[in-house]
């Protein structure tokens, strides 16, 4: 069984059903890291939670989920960051955050950087993206380049996602550094074309693809929203299924799972897509960015 080790943000997740407002959780690599061990993957989680209440509830859903939290100590001072969902009537949603006080962006402060480098550099894939390295200081970003260095450099694969979040930068050109820097790191890339647009102004697929395998990526997967993804030798393959999405909160999270388990277990490209379109088309009909492995769609 293949060892994937997943880092980012977990947080708590406020999202809002006809009246009434639902508490459950959810972070983009942390979406992606609970439908890969869903898959069967043997899947680790490395981030930070706080010391109160609602973080130890967190924890334990997280190790219901099946994933391991060796690497998921608890900040003494700081609490679980929490954002709440909008969706409008086409399912798309709109989110606002509260994350100035979260336990993950202190993350590197508490770990054993030598054990962790040691379980990070063992795995055969490793996965973060844009906002792992948003959320972090400095010093965290550079420490969170250098374990994806050393992963690709110990033979594991490096998948990472372009997932930009403006409010989180303090200008798009720290964002597009910080976005090359990790494209540098990374064996499979995941850039979406809305968020290529909202960063750098580029529309075209073709020169997003060029652009990231230019830099260094081995496997470029362009994602398309309801019209599917671009696949590496410029295939664009369509999900299966035309649906009237109820919420596409971690679509594209649920979308990486699907593929990166499928291309692991050496599937080509084209037919990991269509399991990462499948997985995602799951999720578009339920509400949340994890919904319950059993709950049924939504249908109106």
């Amino acid at each position: 069984m293949a060892r994937i080790i997943v880092i980012g943000e977990g947080m708590l997740e406020l999202s809002r059903n006809d009246e009434t407002w639902n508490l459950g959780y959810g972070g983009d690599t942390l979406n992606t890291a609970i439908h890969l061990a869903r898959l069967g993957n043997d899947v680790a989680f490395v981030s930070a939670i706080g010391s109160d209440p609602l973080s130890a509830e967190l924890r334990q859903k997280w190790s219901d989920e099946g994933l391991d939290l060796s690497f998921v100590p608890i900040h003494p001072s700081r609490s679980a960051g929490l954002y709440a969902i909008s969706t409008d009537s086409c399912g798309e949603r709109s989110f606002a955050y509260w994350r100035e006080n979260s336990a993950a962006r202190e993350m590197f402060s508490l770990f054993n950087l030598t054990a962790l480098k040691e379980a990070v550099c063992g795995a055969d894939l490793f996965i973060f993206s844009l906002i792992s390295l948003a959320i972090l200081p400095p010093k965290g970003r550079e420490k969170l380049l250098l374990l994806a260095k050393q992963v690709r450099a110990a033979g594991g694969t490096v998948a990472f996602d372009g997932n930009y979040r403006p409010r989180l930068w303090s200008s798009p050109k720290e964002a597009i550094n910080n976005r090359n820097a990790a494209i540098k790191c990374a064996d499979i890339g995941f850039p979406t074309l809305e968020d290529e647009c909202l960063l750098s102004g580029q529309n075209s697929a073709e020169i997003i693809t060029e652009h990231w395998t230019n830099l260094g990526c081995l496997e470029t997967v362009v994602k398309l929203g309801a019209q599917g993804c671009r696949l590496p030798d410029g295939q664009i393959v369509p999900p299966p299924a035309k649906l009237n999405p109820i919420d596409t909160s971690g679509a594209g999270d649920a979308f990486n799972a699907g593929y990166l388990s499928t291309r692991h277990k050496g599937a080509s490209h084209f037919e990991a897509a269509i399991e990462g379109h499948k997985l995602a088309g799951w999720c578009v009909m339920r509400r949340g960015a994890i919904p319950q492995r059993d709950a049924p769609a939504d249908i109106p």
